[in-house]
């Protein structure tokens, strides 16, 4: 006798919103990173996924919903590949294995990075939700550094003198501005080489 051939299990309601989230946040991505987020629209972004000219909307409510949610999405996927590098790391080694992270992130993920930037300096003109959590995003990274360089001291590895505060505005300028010169001119950047002096550089500033 023939077996029955079974069927394909098929997706919980909660799979298929997840399933559809992603294929419009890639969607997002892509016409962001072609037009810009002005010159991308909810219908565009539905089409593009596959989905229905409203499906966007229903989901969303809003363009400014959407990117609201692909904030959170891309904070989720830096999160994760953050903690991958960083684990239980502390002080001067969870600096370096931060900037290891940010390394390997620009090449991996160089769409969302390329999107999530434009949408942030978008949002600066104008008081924004977007704009608001990138201000709170900013306090966290702020505090992350100056968490571990006040390990690094606590450890003895970091000098004593060093002002973690101020040390962690300078590295964030330093992740920002290099991620701003990357959007304009990515090829004119070898980033292993960039990174392997800006953590030399950073050891031999801190080092006790």
């Amino acid at each position: 006798m023939t077996k029955p051939v079974s069927k394909k299990a098929r997706l919980t309601q909660a799979e298929r919103t997840a399933l559809s989230d992603q294929r419009m946040f890639a969607a997002a991505i892509s016409l962001i990173n072609e037009r810009g987020t002005q010159k991308t629209t909810l219908k565009d972004i539905g089409e593009l996924a596959g989905y229905s000219r409203g499906l966007a909307n229903y989901r969303f409510g809003s363009k400014d919903g959407l990117l609201a949610e692909l904030f959170i999405y891309f904070d989720g996927l830096w999160k994760a590949h953050l903690e991958d590098y960083i684990g239980d790391l502390e002080g001067l080694a969870a600096l370096q294995a931060a900037a290891d992270a940010l390394r390997d992130f620009l090449s991996r993920e160089a769409d969302y990075m390329r999107a999530m930037y434009l949408l942030w300096y978008e949002s600066l003109g104008h008081e924004s939700e977007t704009r608001s959590r990138l201000s709170d995003h900013h306090r966290v990274y702020r505090k992350d550094v100056k968490r571990w360089i006040t390990e690094g001291i606590k450890k003895g590895e970091i000098r004593d003198s060093v002002n973690a505060e101020q040390f962690a505005i300078q590295y964030c300028a330093f992740v920002f501005g290099l991620v701003y010169q990357w959007l304009v001119s990515p090829e004119v950047l070898d980033l292993n080489a960039v990174f392997a002096d800006y953590q030399a550089n950073q050891a031999r500033i801190l080092s006790a």
